[in-house]
């Protein structure tokens, strides 16, 4: 399973970290992209050696993953992330996303119909079933409400992609590492 991941200034360090992390002990598949190569979070902490978005072909990737964080506002406007959105939700992959993220899916139309949650005073009547939830897990699509739920978030995506035979392994990994 490919997965590509979209930070941009301002993201919820948290909230991408240890999605990242654990996804990459579980030998996961994952491309971290965005619009530049330095991207600074909300906490100005600075993550580099980002892959170009524009250097890559989304359309090869499983799923897609998208933390929170005050990114959020470009991600509302940019027509490139929703062009990415759309594949995903349209081609029947796997989308995860946590905190603010989910209210970009909302209001693209995706959530219609749908169990989610996301941070909660940014939800809206999107047509879909909100819960208080720390995580929600609705066929290929995983929402999370906020950074408080980062390693949950993380354990179900590694759950819903690679099973729980390797979430086990990771568990004993990040519990028993010598």
């Amino acid at each position: 399973m490919k997965i590509l991941a979209l930070i941009f200034d301002g993201f919820e360090e948290e909230e991408a970290m240890a999605p990242f992390a654990l996804i990459r002990r579980a030998k996961g598949d994952l491309t971290i992209a965005s619009d530049k190569k330095e991207v600074v979070g909300s906490h100005n902490i600075t993550l580099s050696n980002i892959t170009l978005l524009k250097k890559i072909d989304y359309k090869e990737y499983d799923a897609l993953l998208i933390p929170g964080g005050a990114h959020y506002k470009f991600l509302q406007s940019s027509e490139m992330v929703h062009k990415i959105i759309n594949y995903f939700f349209l081609n029947d992959k796997y989308v995860f996303g946590i905190c603010a993220a989910p209210t970009i899916f909302g209001e693209l139309g995706f959530l219609k119909g749908r169990n989610y949650t996301c941070f909660e005073a940014m939800n809206q009547d999107f047509g879909g079933n909100f819960s208080h939830k720390g995580v929600v897990v609705d066929n290929k699509l995983i929402t999370a409400k906020s950074v408080a739920f980062s390693l949950d978030f993380a354990y179900e995506i590694i759950r819903l992609l690679y099973g729980d035979k390797v979430l086990k392994e990771v568990f004993t990994r990040i519990y028993h590492e010598e």
